[in-house]
């Protein structure tokens, strides 16, 4: 008996892995390149737009929702702490230079988002239907402002481990949020694509435009957008 890996596997669980090798390679850079991580989390979240597009059209599996699970928690819980804690490494000095307070401190803020993320990601695999009303930030949400802060370069360290902070509460808050439409998330797809690619250009207009419009988003959209 085995596990029929190749029967059991759609086209859109091969985006959801590329999804998971995407947020592993940022996390392998997280201490020495920052900036190439924070692009990378944003292309994890691009991948894992599009393996619910492919997943409509090419169909589903029975593993697809796990997988589509456990991969958030790779690409958008784990990476992010540590892209998060090697920013602040890399502004404070090696953490063996640092005090022991600050080495605690700096473990605790970061894997914060590393617990609400899997506790958010466990508690909708067993409590949360998909036609139910999803309440909490997405860990993909979460993760691409801080990954769009830093490239925009408006985030100091202290304002970016605090943020990590409100977005990992943020993840099991009482309030629904709505999906995006279709060409809202076309249009944001764009932007973001573009701080993918050069986050530079134009005195950093795309990660700045992705992060006021995913800012935006968690402040108004419970109650003011009509998405789907």
């Amino acid at each position: 008996m085995g596990l029929a890996v190749r029967r059991r596997l759609g086209v859109a669980d091969t985006v959801t892995l590329v999804n998971a090798v995407i947020g592993f390679a940022a996390a392998v850079v997280a201490y020495s390149d920052p900036a190439l991580a924070a692009r990378l989390i944003l292309l994890a979240a691009i991948a894992d737009a599009l393996d619910g597009i492919v997943a409509r059209f090419a169909g589903n599996t029975e593993v697809g929702p796990l997988l589509d699970s456990i991969t958030d928690v790779v690409s958008f819980g784990a990476t992010p702490a540590l892209f998060v804690h090697g920013v602040a490494r890399e502004a404070y000095g090696p953490l063996g230079e640092t005090d022991t307070l600050v080495r605690l401190g700096l473990v605790v803020l970061a894997s914060s988002f590393v617990v609400f993320s899997v506790v958010r990601t466990a508690f909708y695999t067993v409590y949360v239907d998909e036609g139910e009303q999803r309440p909490g930030i997405q860990n993909t949400l979460a993760a691409t402002i801080l990954a769009a802060a830093y490239l925009a370069g408006v985030a100091p360290v202290p304002v970016l481990l605090a943020g990590t902070v409100v977005l990992s509460a943020l993840m099991i808050a009482p309030v629904g949020y709505p999906k995006l439409r279709a060409r809202d998330a076309l249009v944001l797809g764009l932007v973001q694509a573009g701080a993918i690619v050069d986050p530079g250009a134009f005195q950093r207009v795309f990660p700045r435009v992705l992060l006021v419009a995913a800012v935006a988003y968690l402040a108004l959209a419970p109650r003011y957008y009509w998405g789907e």
